[in-house]
């Protein structure tokens, strides 16, 4: 497993706006001998896939080297779009707790993606660009430093906004109802996404994969993060099983046992989940403009099929998106794992 645009709690990085990680199923010396075919006169040293992507002459081989790994290796790649995720969190720790108190269902039948994904798109038009960037701003900051005077800028710019279309969901914050504020203060609560990242490339495999295995990443310093999130899901023994949505289920206990870190440096391997994550984020890149589209981006994604693929990404048909997360126990796993990681 490898991964791409982590930036901690930072999801507003301009730079940076998507996040992705990947994985496959191979043992090193087949790792390697991919390698050596399609590489060996090319590249000296480690493979990274934004070294090797720059230049036209390894796009064929980039191509080819991804067909393969998705095809006969089970390839499989998370991307999510950074902004999306910070609104839902947004969403989560300052909106969803007052339809709690008042017995509503906030995520019934994934409500809590549609507005987010009404927010993404109407919100900078409604509220104006700066003033909704200000918000996600001001509850990041505020989720990271914990500070009150950082939580009363957060409640003061949400009254600000109060009267525009759709500020009626951030009465409740605008007047600073202790609900709405109080998980932000908690220490174990902030934006990085790291957990979301791994649980949706876990549960994939979980239901692909057939007896116990183990996950192998980089030691590099960042990705100590996903290895803690990845030993605190081994470590839950409940039987419990969740719906998400209506073609993926959680479950538990998980059929992973274990997960180590290794250099990349000495892995074909995680080499490999490098490249792969590397041309999806960079196709990516090319939708929001900060990548030139090219022959070898635009073409990256044709050899990915439905069970090659997971994304986070905003979605306008609100109603495909309802029947998507019909009936889903989001509420129920989200109160599950709050008690197994208190």
């Amino acid at each position: 497993m490898d991964e791409s645009g982590y930036t901690g709690y930072d999801l507003l990085n301009l730079d940076q706006p998507f996040q992705g990680a990947s994985s496959l199923l191979i043992d090193e010396k087949i790792a390697e001998s991919l390698i050596k075919d399609l590489f060996l006169k090319k590249q000296n040293g480690e493979l990274k896939h934004k070294k090797l992507s720059r230049r036209k002459s390894h796009w064929k081989s980039l191509l080819e080297i991804q067909k393969i790994i998705l095809n006969d290796f089970d390839g499989l790649t998370y991307v999510c779009d950074k902004k999306y995720l910070l609104i839902l969190r947004f969403l989560d720790d300052c909106v969803e707790p007052f339809f709690y108190e008042n017995g509503i269902n906030f995520f019934k039948d994934g409500n809590n993606y549609a507005l987010a994904s009404l927010l993404y798109y109407t919100a900078p038009t409604l509220w104006g660009k700066k003033k909704f960037g200000d918000l996600l701003y001001y509850y990041q900051r505020a989720s990271k430093n914990k500070s009150i005077l950082n939580v009363n800028f957060l409640t003061n710019h949400a009254k600000s906004l109060i009267g525009k279309d759709l500020s009626e969901y951030l009465l409740p914050l605008s007047r600073n109802i202790n609900s709405c504020t109080k998980d932000i203060f908690k220490p174990e609560n902030d934006t990085d996404i790291v957990y979301i990242v791994v649980l949706s490339l876990i549960t994939r495999l979980e239901e692909t994969i057939n007896g116990k295995y183990e996950i192998v990443h980089d030691t590099s310093k960042k990705l100590k993060t996903y290895k803690k999130a990845i030993e605190r899901l081994i470590e839950i023994s409940d039987k419990r099983a969740f719906k998400a949505t209506n073609i993926t289920n959680v479950n538990f206990p998980l059929k992973l046992h274990s997960v180590k870190q290794k250099d990349s440096k000495s892995s074909f391997a995680i080499q490999l989940a490098d490249i792969l994550v590397g041309g999806v984020i960079e196709h990516c890149m090319t939708l929001k403009g900060q990548v030139a589209k090219n022959d070898y981006n635009q073409n990256v994604m044709k050899s990915y099929g439905d069970n090659n693929l997971l994304f986070m990404f905003p979605n306008a048909d609100f109603e495909d998106n309802k029947q998507f997360r019909k009936n889903n126990q989001n509420y129920e796993f989200i109160d599950f794992i709050a008690e197994k990681f208190s």
